[in-house]
């Protein structure tokens, strides 16, 4: 256990028996109605609520929901707005001390919620936890990482490329570091739960992020503040990684580097226009917002 790490009581006010837990979904009705199924057999132990924030999709995604799932609410979000905003509108609609920002291509295991909020409520340095992530067939996910950088985001690539290649020696490094907890920089927003109080003291997820960096931007800012971002195998979660993205990929290819730009001049402003010069080099600086068919 990392020793910045002890465990104790949760912070006056940090009830864990009262979760919020919010899905986005665009377009993804399958997908959802699965999400929901494991969210219901069977429910967590945890007191909760679950939230739909619809991104105007057009697959019958919401009206699914309200038949299927009646103790489900459903918000409009009245267009496809985006990752961060969807779940910002989820989260200012709801009211429980803890937040669990899922994605609809996720399954949630029999008791993983409750594990994941017994740890987080085990350490009360900790704003920020995320569970292993696995695919349908097991294999576990980089769910986790350094801050980006220009050499960090180059070396997470070159660890995702190593470990789908199969090399041994990442393989080895990527299956020691899923199966103990540690302190990353940041963790995947397939499935992150928070404090609501350290979400609202960092004003939430930053809108500017349509979809991608909006994670590792949000655990910067809880870190600012001297707060932990925590990683724990104590619970995994099935994650169908890349779904929504896959059906339309060069708008998320376009979405990612409009992502990338906007860290970029946020987080490192020095290296902006570096960047920008070499996706103008390479055909790939993106001219125009996000579009309606959007993922997410």
């Amino acid at each position: 256990m990392n020793p910045l790490l002890r465990r104790g009581p949760t912070p006056q006010g940090a009830d864990v028996g009262d979760l919020a837990i919010v899905i986005v979904s665009h377009n993804a009705r399958e997908d959802l109605d699965r999400c929901l199924r494991s969210l219901h057999d069977p429910s967590p132990r945890t007191t909760h609520e679950i939230v739909v924030v619809d991104n105007a999709s057009n697959d019958g995604s919401p009206e699914m929901v309200r038949s299927a799932w009646p103790d489900v609410r459903v918000i409009d979000a009245g267009g496809n707005l985006g990752f961060s905003r969807a779940n910002n509108i989820g989260i200012r609609a709801t009211s429980g001390p803890l937040i669990l920002l899922l994605n609809s291509d996720t399954r949630v295991p029999p008791d993983a919620i409750d594990r994941l909020v017994g740890e987080l409520g085990a350490h009360a340095e900790v704003a920020v936890i995320g569970p292993r992530l696995v695919d349908a067939a097991g294999r576990p996910e980089i769910s986790f990482g350094r801050m980006i950088t220009p050499f960090n985001e180059l070396r997470q690539k070159a660890l995702g490329w190593s470990y789908r290649a199969g090399l041994p020696f990442v393989v080895g490094w990527v299956s020691r570091n899923t199966t103990r907890a540690h302190t990353p920089d940041w963790i995947s927003g397939a499935c992150l739960l928070v404090r609501r109080t350290d979400a609202e003291a960092v004003g939430l997820l930053d809108e500017r992020f349509f979809l991608y960096a909006e994670d590792v931007d949000f655990c910067a800012a809880i870190r600012a503040r001297g707060r932990l971002v925590l990683f724990s195998p104590v619970a995994e979660i099935v994650h169908l990684r890349g779904r929504s993205a896959g059906r339309v990929p060069r708008a998320a290819e376009r979405l990612y580097r409009v992502s990338q730009l906007a860290f970029y001049e946020k987080h490192h402003p020095h290296w902006s226009p570096w960047l920008r010069g070499y996706l103008r080099i390479r055909g790939r600086l993106p001219h125009d917002t996000p579009a309606a068919d959007a993922p997410r």
